[in-house]
């Protein structure tokens, strides 16, 4: 289901189950809210021991209510809640909010009670937000399904920020913290166990508020990605950024330790994939949230990231230069035309160039920052400005800076951060609407995001065709052996290294003869589909160079498979092909995402050493190279101390086609090996020297 919840957000009548005269209560607070804060429906406190509620009539069930109110809240606890949704799916209650706990977070038996309630409900058409939520509000219209002591803690303001949240606590702290900084603050709903509606549905229906411009989301898991998808698309349509913290980052239960991918992959990585992927920014907590919140609402959209900075300390502009490389926020080298200009505004002891060192002379010259901005507004390599002041006080007409800056910013509409630690110097800007911060890390931290989510927000994606789906061995082992492995690759277009399958040491003898390359020498490995790790039991030879060494080491090789009591299916006699570089290239079925690609340092310690990056279908070959820039290794693509450059290009491509080969599987591929993948430089490609493919159970 993919509606709008209007139901639950813009209820024309709504029963509190469990209803409280104490606004104190649970059962008190929403019915408080909603008539303090104008909810204009028609609210039926439902309390069978209470004439009235809050000055309202109070009724004894829900089947003695005039009508069947489009939302229903379950205050009630234990099997009085699963009897209340009952009653309410059978009276036609379109939503109900389970404020109850005591089910799936208890354990099995409350999963499994929690799991038949949802059912119950979904099949009489009702949505069912929790249980175990703190429930729902939207300050619009003032329909609060809640009970957060959040709103008598820091009074509600509407405004143009929605908040969706699984964990009531992160949904009132992110409220807190926006309120905090005088944000208003229109959404704050709590999906709570997520037994039907989830964070990615009512992102969703938030998205479709028009006066909604930033929606920040908590998840602890993503249970319905196709939907959080769909509403990141949405959300880019219409320029509305989304934000969000993914508790959890450490792997937990997916773990594949018979394949490199699989923990390469992990639950963390592929999350920043999919987040990634769909243009949606992950933060670490809500203080990073709100922090933010402030930016991005001044609708800013930077064209780039290049920065000038604008302070009266020289020694601020020095930490502002070593601030503005570790968010890589490039200085903007300004035109000689502009640092003329400037330059003939300041005091000649002052600093044109960028970082702009206005000096002490702000002391007795006020209007030293409204002549400088308007001087750099208009050069084209300024994208994003900084202004830092360090210390102002009497004598400062701090007044003034403030005015400056916000003309600036209004004429402009190029993002402009204020630093000032003094409350005194802050406040003049914060009532000016600039975003303004205690130091120079939260003030360009947010710049650096505000322009790398943008970027973010406008990227493209490529569209695969479909393919037909690859015809896998015939078999129902686990895992493909090595040299079906490689035929699977090569049938779709993926360079593997030259080889043949022996099951004679006389085949073997022959073929080192086929595959040697100019007398390089040749590998010799068991190829077993019970062996998938063969170098664990010493079934690989490298460096082989002769023809009767390779038949000395099948006949070695042929016997330790039968020690094993593996299959024998022969023996791989490979051509021994160098690169300038080896790298991994792996896909595994992700249980949430499906499909989901890696790229990185490959080589025997590729797991120690976990410099890999993750992508998520569909891609180009651009967008791999773009994820290989962020690599630990990303310096050596390039050729370093005389090195020629890799060939980026041919990696890129063989990333692209095992994405492809794994989407096109359609389910029937749980993982693919490829390491290593050894690289040339520029122009001589890259070649797949070792395989494994596992089918899906």
């Amino acid at each position: 289901m993919s509606d709008l919840l209007e139901s639950a957000l813009d209820p024309q009548s709504v029963a509190v189950i469990g209803a409280s005269e104490n606004i104190h209560k649970i059962g008190g607070r929403p019915i408080y809210y909603m008539q303090k804060h104008g909810f204009a429906g028609r609210i039926y406190p439902i309390n069978p021991a209470r004439e009235e509620v809050q000055g309202l009539k109070s009724y004894a069930s829900l089947a003695a209510l005039p009508e069947a109110p489009d939302l229903a809240l379950v205050i009630v606890g234990g099997e009085k809640a699963v009897a209340a949704v009952d009653d309410c799916a059978a009276r036609g209650v379109k939503s109900a909010v389970v404020i109850a706990s005591g089910f799936g977070e208890a354990g099995e038996e409350g999963r499994e009670v929690q799991k038949a309630m949802a059912e119950r409900a979904r099949a009489a058409g009702m949505r069912l937000y929790g249980p175990n939520t703190q429930g729902l509000a939207n300050f619009g219209n003032g329909a609060i399904a809640g009970f957060s002591t959040m709103f008598v803690e820091v009074p509600p303001a509407d405004g143009p920020i929605g908040v969706v949240s699984q964990s009531g606590g992160m949904s009132a702290m992110a409220y807190g913290l926006l309120r905090g900084r005088g944000l208003g603050v229109r959404h704050v709903h709590a999906t709570g166990n997520e037994a039907d509606v989830t964070v990615s549905d009512l992102a969703w229906a938030v998205a479709h508020d028009p006066d909604v411009k930033l929606l920040l989301l908590y998840l602890e898991n993503i249970a319905n990605p196709e939907m959080l998808a769909r509403t990141a698309a949405y959300a880019r349509e219409r320029d509305l950024p989304i934000i969000a913290v993914k508790a959890g980052r450490c792997a937990s239960g997916q773990k594949a330790a018979s394949s490199h991918t699989g923990s390469l992959a992990n639950e963390d990585r592929a999350v920043d994939a999919f987040l990634r992927h769909h243009g949606i920014w992950r933060v670490r907590d809500p203080h990073a949230q709100a922090l933010a919140a402030e930016a991005y609402l001044k609708g800013w959209r930077p064209e780039g990231r290049r920065l000038v900075v604008i302070s009266n300390s020289g020694a601020s502009c020095v930490m502002g230069a070593d601030a503005s490389e570790e968010f890589k926020l490039p200085l903007a080298e300004l035109s000689p035309a502009t640092r003329r200009d400037v330059a003939a505004r300041l005091p000649g002891f002052a600093t044109a160039t960028n970082p702009i060192d206005i000096t002490a002379a702000l002391l007795s010259n006020s209007g030293l920052f409204g002549d400088v901005l308007p001087a750099v507004a208009q050069d084209p390599a300024a994208d994003l400005f900084f202004i830092n002041i360090p210390v102002a006080g009497a004598g400062y007409d701090v007044e003034a800076f403030a005015n400056d800056t916000a003309k600036f910013e209004a004429a402009t509409g190029k993002p402009v951060v204020v630093a000032a630690w003094q409350a005194s110097v802050a406040a003049p800007f914060k009532a000016r609407g600039i975003p303004t911060f205690g130091n120079e890390t939260e003030a360009l931290g947010v710049l650096a995001q505000l322009a790398s989510h943008t970027a973010l927000m406008r990227e493209s994606h490529a569209a695969w065709p479909e393919e037909a789906a690859p015809a896998l061995p015939r078999g129902s082992g686990r895992f493909l052996n090595e040299a079906e492995s490689l035929a699977l690759l090569a049938a779709r277009g993926v360079p593997v290294v030259a080889h043949r399958l022996c099951r004679t040491a006389a085949q073997a003898r022959d073929a080192w003869g086929a595959v040697a390359e100019a007398g390089a020498p040749a590998v010799v490995k068991a190829c077993s589909a019970d062996v998938p790790h063969k170098s664990e039991h010493g079934l690989v030879a490298l460096r082989v160079g002769s023809a009767d060494e390779a038949a000395a080491l099948f006949d070695a090789q042929w016997a330790k498979l039968a020690e094993l009591g593996a299959a024998r299916e022969g023996v791989l006699v490979a051509a021994m092909h160098k690169g300038r570089h080896e790298f991994m290239v792996g896909a595994r079925l992700d249980p949430v995402f499906g499909p989901v690609v890696v790229v990185g340092d490959g080589g025997t310690n590729v797991e120690a050493m976990q410099d890999v990056a993750v992508l998520l279908p569909p891609f180009d070959a651009a967008e791999v190279k773009a994820a290989l820039s962020t690599l630990r290794i990303a310096p050596l693509l390039g050729g370093v101390r005389g090195e020629p450059p890799l060939d980026v290009q041919a990696l890129s491509e063989v990333v692209v086609a095992v994405g492809r080969l794994i989407a096109a599987a359609g389910g029937r591929i749980a993982s693919i090996d490829v390491n290593p993948v050894m690289v040339g430089a520029v122009g001589e490609g890259a070649m797949v020297v070792d395989a494994l493919v596992e089918r899906a159970g």
